[in-house]
């Protein structure tokens, strides 16, 4: 078993994979760059943790020989990244149902703020490289296991599937493979990606799969008490906020007490969106608009966009805003420039930042989108 595990744990299997997939080192390395279809691209070859600490020197090249997993892989691994978080989550409460969104945000916070601890208490190293090659750099300054890639992959997709297998008429087995296999392709794209070895990724599907069954039997619980509690929206602001300040340290700046820190602002603002509608009853996307003219699914189709465009439009401006407004104030409370990266990498900086910023994000897509598209009559 140890001898297993340490097989699972090396870089070996992970370069293997990459080989079997179409993606070799460059026998040359160098500063090149370009798109992969023209050619050897550049990128990180410093290993494991603290490779935001390595010169600007520190790369190699990669040839890819085989574009559809390269594609289809990168695509897989932007599945567990921000911008899937931010167009996703809010697109099945604007379109699907709350209760489904509501469950799959509590869950996945909890997820990811569990993986992000773990990683920075074991301390284990990303895959060494070479033999790996690197396909990305700012995720390869944190530590490797779990991945917490394939933590939320894993907890996205299957509350996903349980929370709405009972609600939506759909084949049972046809949810299932759907789920196990968005959580595959992400799971295997951090190995193609060379940002985890395969213990990584099977420890944290593992670690998720535990999870998601320990707090389904309290999911309607935790529902109600988050839409009835007069305590909710103090509990969550006050909890998620002295968990970020009191995040492991570590001897160098690593990303993911930022990343733990927006994950858990974001599920903040929206959490007391949700109870918020529920005191004052506001309304529910009852899906059944329809546009004079048009067959009904047409009609669907167009209202769902039309939410989606007009919603996201608001979060991302929400976010731009929030961020300028945000740092200004930290930089006249703390005096430090805008553009000073490494003032904004201090606890006393990036925790308020961050969490004022997307908890703002949050609240917006729960309560102000809501508002507008009741406004424009996109309910």
């Amino acid at each position: 078993m140890a001898r297993l595990l340490g097989t699972l744990r090396s870089s070996q299997p992970v370069a293997r994979f990459q080989r079997s997939c179409g993606l070799f080192p460059a026998a040359e390395e160098g500063g090149c760059s370009g798109d992969p279809a023209e050619g050897p691209r550049a990128r990180g070859a410093c290993n494991g943790a603290g490779a935001l600490r390595c010169p600007q020197g520190c790369t190699q090249k990669y040839i890819v020989k085989n574009y559809f997993y390269y594609y289809l892989f990168k695509f897989s691994a932007a599945l567990g990244e921000e911008i899937f978080y931010i167009t996703f989550l809010p697109f099945t409460y604007w379109n699907i149902d709350h209760s489904v969104s509501r469950r799959m945000i509590i869950v996945w916070s909890i997820v990811m703020y569990i993986g992000q601890v773990s990683k920075d208490i074991l301390k284990w190293p990303r895959p060494l490289s070479p033999p790996v090659v690197k396909l990305e750099m700012r995720t390869n300054a944190e530590y490797g296991m779990p991945s917490t890639h394939a933590m939320a992959a894993t907890a996205i997709s299957f509350s996903f599937f349980i929370a709405t297998m009972n609600q939506y008429k759909y084949p049972f087995e046809l949810g299932l493979v759907a789920a196990f296999v968005v959580s595959t392709l992400v799971c295997l794209s951090r190995l193609y990606t060379g940002m985890h070895t395969v213990l990584d990724v099977i420890g944290g599907a593992l670690i998720s799969a535990v999870l998601l069954v320990l707090l389904y039997p309290a999911w309607d619980t935790i529902d109600h008490l988050l839409l009835t509690s007069p305590f909710c929206p103090l509990f969550s602001i006050v909890v998620p906020l002295v968990l970020c300040y009191n995040y492991p340290k570590l001897d160098y700046y690593s990303p993911t007490r930022g990343d733990t820190t927006t994950i858990l602002g974001a599920a903040a603002g929206a959490t007391v969106g949700f109870w918020l509608n529920n005191q004052y009853a506001a309304s529910a996307y009852t899906g059944q608009s329809a546009q004079p003219g048009l067959p009904l699914i047409a009609s669907t189709v167009v209202f769902v966009l039309a939410r989606f465009s007009v919603g996201i439009l608001v979060v991302l401006l929400t976010r731009w805003l929030m961020k300028s407004a945000v740092l200004g104030v930290l930089g006249h409370r703390y005096k430090f420039p805008m553009g000073d990266l490494q003032a904004r990498r201090r606890l006393e900086v990036e925790v308020p930042y961050k969490f004022v910023t997307y908890s703002s994000v949050g609240f917006t897509a729960t309560v102000v989108v809501p508002r507008l598209h009741e406004l424009l009559g996109l309910m």
